[in-house]
């Protein structure tokens, strides 16, 4: 299947990139529990997905203290050099897909740290899952995968952090 990059997923890739890192994880919690309605289910049947990788990696974080899974997901965000943000820099996009509908579908069965119920988006945040909405498979997809594939840390290309010894 082929991607296509538009300058609409470009702007909408930079307007979510400048939301602050918790208003990154609640709107990306507010995508993926609006999946199956108006926005497209992005990875669990993909050609190029790694179930058990995506799994393995869910179940690490899933064995974590609840403020230790939130904290690991604002780690990703913020490319903090860890064990779990290398491993999850070294899959690809579309096992990075699956595994952030993993954390979602953990958050609604409560396994992972769940979003608060009374939660709200900034009008930033929600204009954007308003615009996200209303894209089209491809962009939506596209988009997708271009706010994953920068999280966490490529171990090929970071150099050692004497913080946590990696």
């Amino acid at each position: 299947m082929t991607y296509t990059t538009s300058n609409t997923a470009s702007a909408q890739l930079n307007a979510f990139q400048s939301l602050d890192v918790d208003q990154q994880l609640a709107l990306f919690w507010f995508i993926y529990t609006e999946m199956g309605k108006s926005i497209t289910p992005a990875a669990p049947g993909a050609s190029t997905v790694s179930p058990t990788i995506a799994e393995g990696l869910f179940n690490q974080v899933k064995d974590l203290p609840h403020d230790e899974q939130l904290q690991l997901q604002r780690d990703l965000i913020t490319h903090k050099n860890t064990l779990i943000s290398r491993e999850y820099g070294a899959i690809g996009d579309t096992t990075k897909l699956l595994f952030w509908y993993l954390l979602a579908q953990g958050m609604e069965a409560g396994t992972v740290s769940p979003m608060p119920s009374d939660y709200k988006l900034s009008e930033e945040a929600d204009a954007l899952f308003t615009q996200i909405k209303g894209l089209e498979f491809n962009e939506q997809i596209t988009l997708f995968r271009n706010i994953v594939a920068p999280m966490g840390v490529d171990p090929n290309n970071v150099e050692h952090d004497s913080e946590t010894g990696l």
